[in-house]
This record gives C-alpha cells, sequence and structure tokens, in this order.
C-alpha cells in the first residue's frame, strides 16, 4: 500500500486522471444524444449505466493488460500496412461513429420533414445500451492504451479511471441537458462525432493525427458557439423590453 502513495504514482494520478476526462468527453457527447432518444424518466438512469459499462470495461481491460498489449502485434499486412487487432477494432469503431453521426445528422435535419407532424419515436433501452458498449469498447481501448504509456501501477490506473467516471457522471446531465436546451450545439456534437469517426479509422490505417489537434479545433469551435448563444440571447432580451418603433410618418401625422 504505501508503494501506491509515492511522489511519482500520485503526479501520474493526477496528470491521468485529467486527461481521462477529456477523453472522456466524447464518451459523455455520444451517450448524451444515444439517451436523448428515450423517454425522460430513463435518460438519467441510462446515462449512469453507460457510464459505468465505459468504467467497468475499461478496469476489465486494465486487468488483462497482456491481452490488450497483444492487440499491438502484426496480424496481416494491406496496402502496404501492417494491420493489428487494435487496428481493426479502431476500424470498426471509427466506420459505425461515423455512420451513427451521419444518420444522426440526417434525422436532425430531414427526419421531422418526412415525419408528417408525427410525434418523434422513442428508442428501446436495449437497444440503446448495446450501442453505447459498442462504442464503449472502442473509447475504452484507446484509453487504457494510453493509461499504459504514462503509468507503470495498475492500482493507479484504476484509481484514476475511477477517478474521471465519478466526474464524468457529474457533468454528464448538465451536458446532455445543454445539448438539448440548444440544437445548434447538438449539430455541433455531432459533427465532433463525425470528426472523431474519421480520425479513428484513420489510426486504424496507421495515419496517426495528434489528438491536441482535434481537441483544439473542437475547443475553438464551441468557444465560438457559446459566444453565438450569448449573442443572440442578449437579442431577444433587448427585443422582449423594446418599445416597438415609432414610424416616421406616424410621429409626424398631423394631429386632429
Amino acid at each position: 500500500m504505501a508503494e501506491f502513495f509515492t511522489s511519482e504514482n500520485l503526479i501520474a494520478l493526477l496528470t491521468l486522471s485529467a486527461l481521462e476526462i477529456v477523453l472522456g468527453i466524447d464518451n459523455i457527447v455520444f451517450i448524451s444524444i444515444l439517451v436523448a432518444k428515450l423517454p425522460k424518466a430513463q435518460q438519467s438512469g441510462a446515462r449512469r449505466l453507460g457510464l459505468l459499462l465505459a468504467m467497468g470495461m475499461r478496469i476489465g481491460l486494465l486487468l488483462a493488460i497482456t491481452w490488450v498489449m497483444g492487440l499491438t502485434k502484426p496480424l496481416f499486412a494491406l496496402f502496404e500496412h501492417a494491420f493489428t487487432g487494435r487496428d481493426l477494432i479502431l476500424l470498426g469503431g471509427g466506420l459505425f461513429l461515423v455512420a451513427k453521426a451521419t444518420y444522426e445528422i440526417h434525422d436532425k435535419l430531414e427526419g421531422h420533414a418526412h415525419a408528417g407532424g408525427a410525434a418523434p419515436q422513442t428508442a428501446s433501452y436495449g437497444a440503446i445500451l448495446v450501442q453505447i458498449m459498442l462504442l464503449d469498447i472502442v473509447f475504452s481501448l484507446d484509453s487504457v492504451i494510453t493509461a499504459v504509456g504514462m503509468a507503470k501501477h495498475v492500482g493507479v490506473m484504476i484509481a484514476a479511471v475511477v477517478i474521471a467516471v465519478m466526474v464524468m457522471m457529474m457533468a454528464a446531465g448538465r451536458i446532455s441537458t445543454f445539448i438539448e436546451r440548444h440544437p445548434t450545439m447538438k449539430m455541433l456534437a455531432l459533427s465532433f462525432l463525425l470528426l472523431i469517426g474519421v480520425v479513428l479509422i484513420a489510426d486504424g490505417f496507421g495515419q496517426h493525427v495528434s489528438k491536441g489537434y482535434i481537441y483544439f479545433a473542437m475547443a475553438f469551435s464551441l468557444f465560438v458557439e457559446v459566444l453565438n448563444l450569448r449573442v443572440r440571447g442578449k437579442g431577444k432580451g433587448k427585443g422582449k423590453g423594446a418599445e416597438p418603433p415609432v414610424q416616421l410618418h406616424q410621429r409626424y401625422a398631423p394631429e386632429n
């Protein structure tokens, strides 16, 4: 136990926890968009269960660390690239994420127009959980490989994952509400997922794209959209309390 509380392990724990939270943002966004299709009464429970599944998946992969590292061994070569088990998982996850994000964007733009005014359909609880688990595998694999490269103690990695998921659980509800309240923010979130899916596919083909560039682009887009929301909010506030403009012909019309 004393070996755990060393300065090196504590620094690794703090750094890894922060990194796990950042890497978990895309997971929160994906879960938030999926559970929005459920009835309101089930959404909170589905979010918590989805994040608990993500935590369980990551801890399980950490405990099976030998198997995870074995995924980096080449299986076959194609297009002058040696594919590994990790590459295949990233490719599958990336394709699924691109397809899902594209479908959701199409549904957001065209779904209501084709529905003919009918009430929006809710998805089944089981189907949503299956989709969450599929993407949890991809996000967890990427997260675990990052953790292995940063910390040497498995206990530190597990503690960082638990801390990150607890923080995400506290923030997930607010993020979901914010995304659902602002349609443009939901479209931006879906665009993020589409971008992440493309990055996963590129990574699967051996074309590594630094996550720093991706998260910077996402943060900048989010910053611009928040400014737009503030400007629109101020415009509504001014319009609400202001008196209607007086036309010139009314102001200078002769009195009877």
